[in-house]
C-alpha cells in the first residue's frame, strides 16, 4: 500500500503546509509536561519560547490555545509542566518535614487561582492534613490588581487551635494576604504558614510566605490555575502575557 501524504504540523485534517514538521510526535508532551525537552531543563533556566506550530489544530489544544497564540496574548513558557511538578512535588516533602503525624494541619486554598496548585499539594504531602478554601480577588480583568481586595467565601471549618497552611497561586502586590492574614489570626489558630507557587517580591510583608515555588519574573503571568479574565486556567504550565 502507497504511504500516505506526509502532513504538517496543521494536523491530520488539513492540507499539508510543507515538510513534515518535526515536533508533531511532541505535541502531546507539551500538554502532559512529560517532554524531553522540557523535563531535561534545568530549574531557572531560559524560558521555552511559544512556538505556533506547538499549538496547530487536531493535536487536542483548544481553540483558547489558538486564539492566544494568534492574536499574541501569550509571549512564552515561563515555567513548563515538568518544572512545576517538580517543584510541587518538592514543597510537598518539605511541608511534610515540618510538622508531625500527629499535628493537625489544615490547607488552606486561595480560591480560585490555586486551586489545580492546591489538588497537586496536597497529594504531595506525607502526613494526614485536612483541606478547605477561601474565596479572595482584587483582579477581575485587569493586569494589575485592583487594590481592593474582595472576600468571597470564608471557610467552613474552624481553625482554632489548628496549624494552618495558607496556600496562594502567586504573591504580587500583597493586598490579598495584608487583608486575610489578620482575618484569619482572629480565628486563632495554633499557626498560621503561607505557601505560594509564585511570588514576585514586590513588597515586603508582615509575614511572608514560609515555602515558595518560584522567584516570578514581574510579567503578568497564567496558566496552571492563574488566569486573565477567567481566560488561561486549564493550561498545564504557567505562561506570560
Amino acid at each position: 500500500m502507497p504511504a500516505g501524504p506526509s502532513y504538517g504540523c496543521r494536523g491530520r485534517h488539513n492540507p499539508p503546509a510543507g515538510p513534515a514538521c518535526r515536533c508533531r510526535a511532541r505535541h502531546s508532551a507539551w500538554r502532559s509536561g512529560s517532554s524531553r525537552e522540557q523535563d531535561s531543563r534545568p530549574l531557572g533556566s531560559d524560558p521555552v519560547p511559544f512556538h505556533p506550530h506547538h499549538y496547530a489544530k487536531g493535536t487536542g489544544v483548544s481553540d483558547i490555545d489558538l486564539a492566544a497564540t494568534r492574536n499574541g496574548r501569550l509571549r512564552r513558557v515561563v515555567y513548563s509542566a515538568g518544572e512545576i511538578r517538580r517543584r510541587v512535588s518538592e514543597l510537598g516533602r518539605e511541608i511534610g518535614e515540618a510538622y508531625a503525624a500527629e499535628d493537625d494541619v489544615l490547607v488552606l486554598g486561595m480560591l480560585k487561582g490555586s486551586f489545580i496548585f492546591v489538588a497537586d499539594l496536597v497529594r504531595e504531602i506525607p502526613i494526614p492534613i485536612h483541606v478547605d478554601f477561601l474565596v479572595a480577588g482584587s483582579y477581575g480583568k485587569r493586569m494589575t490588581s485592583s487594590g481592593e481586595v474582595r472576600l468571597f467565601y470564608n471557610p467552613q471549618t474552624s481553625i482554632a487551635g489548628r496549624n494552618v497552611i495558607l496556600v496562594e497561586d502567586i504573591i504580587d502586590s500583597g493586598n490579598t494576604l495584608l487583608r486575610v492574614l489578620p482575618a484569619l489570626q482572629q480565628g486563632e489558630p495554633a499557626s498560621l504558614e503561607v505557601c505560594t507557587l509564585l511570588h514576585k517580591r514586590l513588597i515586603r510583608l508582615p509575614k511572608d510566605a514560609r515555602w515558595v515555588g518560584f522567584d516570578a519574573p514581574g510579567e503578568f503571568l497564567v496558566g496552571y490555575g492563574l488566569d486573565f479574565g477567567e481566560d488561561f486556567r486549564h493550561l498545564p504550565y504557567i505562561g506570560a502575557m
